[in-house]
């Protein structure tokens, strides 16, 4: 049976997740974070990807992004993913697949809920008991979006640029976003998203894109359907964060 395409509308950003097999590990040591972002930066800037927010963990990556095309994302990771095994494997004198099948993608699609992406991509090594706060994991973009140490990879949104004229007052309103804890609901719907690939959005935002795609493009039963069965089967099994 074909896949079906990749959700894309112009403008819209994407929350995208790559795994390593099996859930294995795909950084050794910190070289290869290193060299994934440097690659992850000459892929994003050939193929029109401009790169938001990041993480690298120890057996996945997350990136929010928003391409020019339809097909940047995929030519980017594309691009990224043969440098970045090719690698691997000649580093350390391996053989064979590293991530598990192609990257998942989650169409970001109302202002609403970029921060909330964001937020959930940063704070994925506080979850994990990696660090007690963001800003101490060093292979993440909160440094450049929350504390102001420049990493020429990111592009900063418009919604960014917004908290604030002045650098030190965009900074702060960031950070001041980290200080509300994620509800669970919210969590839920991020993971179900990116896992199912799904649109992020409020009803009226998924409903004008699926006219405008012709296909659907989210569940939107949130809330009670949580309790359903389908529900619990669709979030039983091990999600990205959770170690």
């Amino acid at each position: 049976m074909a896949r079906m395409p990749r959700l894309y509308v112009e403008g819209c950003a994407q929350h995208v997740i790559q795994r390593g097999n099996n859930r294995s590990a795909c950084f050794f040591c910190e070289v290869d974070y290193a060299f994934y972002l440097q690659k992850l930066k000459e892929a994003s800037a050939k193929h029109g990807v401009k790169v938001h927010a990041f993480v690298l963990m120890t057996n996945h990556v997350h990136i929010l992004l928003t391409p020019s095309d339809q097909y940047g994302v995929s030519r980017m990771m594309q691009s990224l993913g043969r440098n970045y095994v090719k690698y691997i494997n000649i580093t350390y004198q391996r053989t064979g697949t590293l991530w598990e099948g192609r990257f998942k993608s989650s169409l970001v699609a109302s202002d609403n809920y970029f921060f909330r992406v964001s937020r959930y991509i940063e704070l994925n090594p506080v979850r994990a008991n990696m660090v007690q706060s963001p800003g101490e994991y060093p292979w993440s973009s909160y440094r450049h979006n929350a504390m102001g140490i420049t990493i020429g990879l990111i592009a900063e949104h418009d919604l960014y640029r917004s908290l604030g004229e002045a650098k030190a007052s965009r900074l702060r309103m960031y950070r001041a976003l980290f200080e509300n804890e994620f509800s669970t609901s919210l969590l839920d719907e991020i993971r179900v998203s990116i896992n199912k690939e799904w649109v992020l959005a409020e009803s009226q935002f998924t409903e004008e894109i699926e006219s405008m795609l012709g296909r659907k493009v989210n569940n939107r039963k949130w809330g009670g359907d949580r309790k359903s069965e389908g529900f619990k089967k669709s979030s039983s099994r091990p999600l990205d964060d959770e170690m």
